[in-house]
């Protein structure tokens, strides 16, 4: 099955952590790797890469806010694509968080990302992917899309990020 969980709301990372520790309960073998994301110690990194060691990568360099970091955010995205795609042979269920934020950026290619679904499929191993901006093509062949949408955020009273909660 392909999952995607989009949307501009809170809680794609967390769903995919749940996805992740789901699985992982009923005796599946997962590997969790985040475009975009790069280890800072945040919980779930911390958590994950003790719960899967070399299966886990946060393989990210960041937000991309420059233009001229491109070369670099887009060498990191082919890294993490080939780190997963070396892994879908062993797995039941592969996690590629914020692979829809490294698509939309241009440093994840559509069909890159549609020869990693072909992949997955013929290995029978789950596909979960997030971000935002789940493009029309991908809604329609995923199995599973979940759109989350922001109704309340404490950013929009100027509370900062909290431990805990959003790392």
């Amino acid at each position: 099955m392909i999952l995607v969980y989009t949307g501009t709301g809170k809680g794609k990372t967390s769903a995919c952590v749940g996805q992740a520790l789901r699985a992982l309960g009923q005796n599946m073998r997962v590997a969790f790797g985040q475009f975009m994301k790069k280890d800072v110690g945040a919980g779930e990194q911390v958590m994950l890469a003790r719960l899967l060691g070399a299966d886990f990568l946060a393989g990210g360099k960041g937000f991309l806010r420059r233009e001229e970091d491109v070369p670099a955010h887009r060498r990191a995205a082919e890294q993490v694509l080939v780190w997963a795609m070396d892994r879908l042979d062993r797995l039941d269920m592969l996690i590629l968080d914020e692979s829809l934020y490294a698509l939309r950026a241009g440093l994840l290619r559509r069909d890159e990302l549609e020869a990693l679904m072909d992949a997955a499929g013929r290995a029978a191993c789950h596909l979960v992917l997030s971000g935002r901006d789940a493009p029309d093509w991908l809604v329609q062949r995923a199995d599973l899309v979940t759109d989350m949408g922001e109704v309340k955020h404490p950013w929009q009273k100027g509370i900062t990020a909290q431990r805990g909660i959003e790392f």
